[in-house]
């Protein structure tokens, strides 16, 4: 019986979830979860409709391959790093949605300009330096080194990464960064936009994590 079989088939919908939203094409892109022995990636140019949770690989903090017959992704480092530098995130996923990626093409931080970015996002939206193509190590090390607190980085001349807790959050990261990228080129045509001062984007960002929906939010909010 395959290991955390009900992780490995949430990967797969992800992945089928970004490709109908637009935010991955062909075999573009890739996807992680946490687990104790390691990270869960998906294989190495696999069309997201065929993969099987038989065919996701488990690699170690190494990146050493501890279960699974098929290769895993050449970006696994860029996953694997980013678990090694921030212990809270759970799942990343690594898309090539269309704001984001032209939004990387310009290498610019996109600060915090929305309630919703402070929320889920945390952080500004930095750009990683540029990396050419095969040296998937330097690129890990890139984006790991340039995230800092926030649950999204674009990749120079690439795409975005976007992190959370499980994978479902990490999808919902996903949508907010590249609605928060559209918006700020929107605006930056006509403006510049106004960030939201760092003191608001912490305690929004707290209140979204452990209040929102509770109790606690309720009270507070009268």
């Amino acid at each position: 019986m395959t290991a955390h079989r009900e992780l490995k088939q949430a990967i797969i919908d992800t992945c089928l979830r970004l490709e109908a939203m637009g935010y991955v094409i062909g075999t573009y892109g890739n996807a992680s979860a946490r687990v104790p022995e390691g990270v869960i990636v998906t294989p190495s140019r696999v069309d997201y409709h065929s993969i099987t949770p038989e065919d996701m690989v488990t690699v170690n903090a190494e990146g050493t391959v501890i279960d699974g017959e098929r290769l895993p992704s050449s970006e696994t480092d860029v996953h694997r790093l980013i678990y090694l530098a921030r212990p809270d995130v759970g799942a990343v996923l690594h898309t090539h949605s269309f704001y984001a990626t032209a939004l990387s093409c310009l290498h610019e931080t996109v600060p915090v300009i929305v309630e919703e970015q402070s929320q889920v996002v945390g952080d500004a939206i930095r750009c990683a330096p540029y990396v050419p193509a095969g040296q998937h190590a330097k690129l890990g090390e890139a984006v790991a080194g340039t995230l800092g607190a926030s649950n999204g980085v674009l990749l120079a001349n690439h795409g975005v990464v976007a992190c959370g807790r499980d994978v479902s959050e990490a999808l919902f990261a996903a949508q907010i960064i590249e609605r928060v990228c559209q918006m700020y080129l929107m605006t930056r045509a006509i403006s510049a936009p106004v960030p939201i001062p760092d003191a608001f984007v912490r305690s929004e960002r707290d209140r979204w994590l452990y209040k929102y929906g509770t109790r606690a939010d309720h009270d507070g909010a009268h």
